[in-house]
């Protein structure tokens, strides 16, 4: 099993800044692909932006500019940079894995979620 630990959410004011962090555990895994998404009340889990394992980026149009996703393979860790945070991102925020067992077989893993409340 891949556990997936998020940190760094919390309250920020309109304009702030927050960098969330996610580290994979376990063993005998390859991660490929790491993402982040989010969930407002009421609404659906929507992706934030992800990295493939060799570098490439995909963000939603409502962060480019503004949210920068960055991962170091060598410690399994997915962080979201975000900059000039605005109150309609407010959200939880979950990380996101899937890869590859070495013996065979892939799999995909969410973190438990972290709260980001941005206020106006």
């Amino acid at each position: 099993q891949v556990q997936l630990v998020e940190s760094g959410g919390g309250l920020v004011q309109a304009g702030g800044s927050l960098r969330l962090s996610c580290a994979a555990s376990g063993s005998n895994f390859n991660i490929n692909d790491m993402g982040w998404y989010r969930q407002s009340p009421a609404k659906q889990r929507d992706l934030v932006a992800a990295v493939t394992r060799g570098g490439s980026t995909n963000y939603s149009d409502s962060v480019k500019g503004r949210f920068t996703i960055s991962r170091d393979n060598a410690k399994n860790t997915v962080y979201l940079q975000m900059n000039s945070l605005k109150p309609e991102d407010t959200a939880v925020y979950y990380c996101a894995a899937r890869g590859s067992w070495v013996y065979g077989g892939i799999f995909s893993s969410w973190g438990q979620g972290t709260q980001v409340t941005v206020s106006s």
